[in-house]
């Protein structure tokens, strides 16, 4: 082989490495994406859920109109967050203000006698735990796509074509103890 086919091998062996960087960039950001769609559905579910909640706990009377006062507002919040951050704030929010819903229903034994309030119950309790999942799968990607943006060599090709980092959906500790306690219910 003569120096200039060595030269060639190395420019193209070099172009094809860093093809394969920006290729994964791109594969990454279209999986934090898709995560954060998902995660955008089952929140929006969530969202559904919460005027018929609301509808069965108003018929009893002297259930504490501040407690879904807040449930309202955290889910008018949620339906208005355009960012990351405001999303996962508005989450936050809501699953304080729910977790609070369902410990002052254990005050009522009309309320948690209640079909439509179990069942609606059961779902919010199985929407978390999907949320819960789906956040877990967004954060990972994200981490893995935050830490190859830092990554020698890639960072080059990362600054090259303005890949710029992304923002982890979180949970505050307060919150997560509060989704713990939530109640599952099987139906």
């Amino acid at each position: 082989m003569s120096f200039g086919n060595i030269v060639l091998l190395v420019i193209v062996g070099i172009a094809a490495y860093l093809i394969a960087i920006y290729n994964k960039f791109v594969s990454l950001r279209a999986g934090i994406d898709a995560a954060w769609s998902d995660i955008d559905v089952q929140l929006k579910r969530r969202y559904d859920l919460i005027p018929a909640l609301v509808d069965t706990v108003k018929g009893y009377k002297n259930y504490e109109a501040d407690t879904l006062e807040k449930v309202i507002k955290a889910r008018q919040v949620g339906l208005t967050a355009s960012s990351i951050e405001e999303k996962s704030a508005a989450a936050n929010m809501l699953s304080g203000a729910l977790s609070k819903l369902f410990a002052l229903a254990e005050a009522y034994p009309d309320l948690k006698a209640n079909e439509n309030f179990l069942h609606l119950q059961g779902e919010l309790s199985r929407l978390e735990e999907t949320i819960q999942n789906a956040r877990r799968y967004y954060n990972a990607i994200v981490r893995d796509y935050n830490a190859k943006l830092e990554s020698f060599p890639d960072l080059f090709v990362a600054q090259k074509f303005n890949f710029e980092p992304r923002d982890y959906f979180e949970l505050e500790e307060s919150e997560a103890e509060a989704v713990k306690k939530m109640p599952k219910i099987d139906l």
